[in-house]
């Protein structure tokens, strides 16, 4: 008997275990989807409006609040912008602790989500509760990570959510050597965590889906991007950081309250796996090893291995803050003198959900006259519809209702959506 094609109209009001608020609208006629849409409803909230007319020492700790996971993110970028824009050289020690600072932010968020927000997903399970009874000493790893994270973050921002610690020409204060000491054992303490992180993500089996799409992300020349770069797509793009608006435009959409992001007029992905896919040359051998045993092959064309590049990431960031740390002194000083000048400043680092651009119009006495952020959740916006899209084909559309609706789920979730970051458009116009 021929296929019966039914009507299908599902809606997820609210999504469960993403940051922020969003709902999903799916629509299937006669075996085809007609409609889908991810709706990001949450308010604008309109920071680069209230930007305007802020000296530069009140930008990083007013731009830390759009996130409560990832503030470091904010700060970084801003401050690498308006540097870049003083002509303000950071000394060695600044430099090297921001991405130690960067790595705490890597480390607590990837934790987060993949064990908070994703996992369930993979074991059939509504939340991580019902994980941890499952699974309760990977779940319990993973809570310790995320911790660790957080006390990274605390030991160079002051606190770890909404952190106070970075100011324009590198850092308020310094942390102790001793404080430094005790970091460092936690962190050396953790490898064996993270290296079975990255077996136990590995292991999970994830939807087979494979897909076409353009991974950006920055990349450095000599290591793995995070808080430096130009930025890469695999499709050979290389630019600075200025010719982004170049390349990249952003657009409305009627049922969205953010912009949709679009790289030469189509979807692209941003986020740890385009991380990974371009920057899997600058891991070092031991994670480059540990990876190859796991049997992924990169680069990959299936975006639910993001659950493996969130692993690899946590390891480096580890890594990375160990190196960095070892034989650490307190400076002289934590930062440098600015002055600043009138000009447009831009910057770009990786937030854990990926690339992240900031732009600034200054005047003379060093206060914003205009600010535009573009945030990885707007930037992924198209391509999570697009994978919604294929994913579900592939998938099959003849499953139950609900089936339909937990699978659409899984893949948003896979990106880790910051929706309350996405929430930053600005076209205000104004008639009385």
């Amino acid at each position: 008997m021929p296929e019966q094609k039914r009507t299908v109209a599902i809606q997820v009001p609210v999504l469960t275990r993403v940051e922020g608020e969003g709902a999903l609208d799916l629509r299937i006629d006669d075996g085809e989807i007609s409609e889908l849409r991810l709706r990001i409803f949450e308010p604008p909230r309109f920071f680069e409006k209230f930007l305007e007319g802020r000296h530069y020492s009140e930008i990083p700790d007013m731009v830390a609040r759009i996130c409560g996971i990832c503030p470091v993110a904010y700060q970084v970028t801003a401050a690498q912008a308006l540097e870049a824009l003083y002509n303000v050289e950071l000394s060695p020690w600044a430099r090297a602790m921001r991405r130690v600072f960067y790595c705490g932010e890597w480390i607590q968020s990837h934790s987060l989500h993949i064990h908070l927000l994703a996992a369930p997903d993979f074991f059939g399970c509504s939340s991580a509760i019902e994980l941890a009874k499952l699974a309760p000493e990977e779940v319990r790893r993973g809570l310790r990570l995320q911790a660790l994270g957080n006390a990274l973050m605390d030991l160079f921002g002051a606190r770890s959510v909404h952190p106070v610690g970075v100011r324009i020409g590198g850092f308020h204060g310094a942390p102790s050597e001793a404080r430094i000491r005790e970091m460092r054992e936690k962190l050396a303490a953790a490898l064996p965590d993270a290296e079975a992180l990255i077996r136990w993500t590995a292991a999970i089996p994830v939807p087979q889906d494979d897909q076409a799409f353009v991974s950006v992300a920055t990349r450095h020349a000599h290591d793995y991007a995070i808080e430096g770069g130009g930025i890469a797509a695999s499709d050979g793009l290389a630019i600075g950081v200025e010719a982004f608006d170049d390349h990249f435009a952003e657009r409305h959409a009627p049922h969205s309250t953010a912009l949709y992001a679009a790289y030469h007029g189509q979807p692209y992905l941003v986020g740890p796996l385009a991380r990974l896919n371009l920057n899997h040359d600058r891991l070092p051998p031991r994670i480059r090893a540990l990876l190859a045993e796991t049997g992924l092959a990169l680069p990959s064309r299936n975006v639910f291995h993001s659950l493996v590049a969130r692993a690899v990431e946590i390891l480096l960031a580890l890594s990375e803050a160990l190196r960095l740390l070892e034989g650490y002194r307190v400076p002289d000083s934590p930062w440098v003198p600015v002055t600043p000048r009138a000009g447009v400043a831009q910057g770009c680092t990786e937030a854990p959900r990926g690339l992240l651009w900031h732009r600034y119009e200054m005047d003379a006495d060093g206060c914003v006259v205009n600010a535009r952020i573009v945030p990885p959740t707007s930037q992924n916006q198209a391509r999570i519809e697009e994978d919604l899209r294929l994913s579900l084909m592939s998938f099959g559309l003849d499953h139950p209702d609900d089936a339909l609706r937990l699978h659409c789920e899984k893949v948003i979730r896979n990106y880790d959506p910051c929706i309350s970051c996405a929430t930053h458009f600005l076209t205000l116009n104004v008639e009385r």
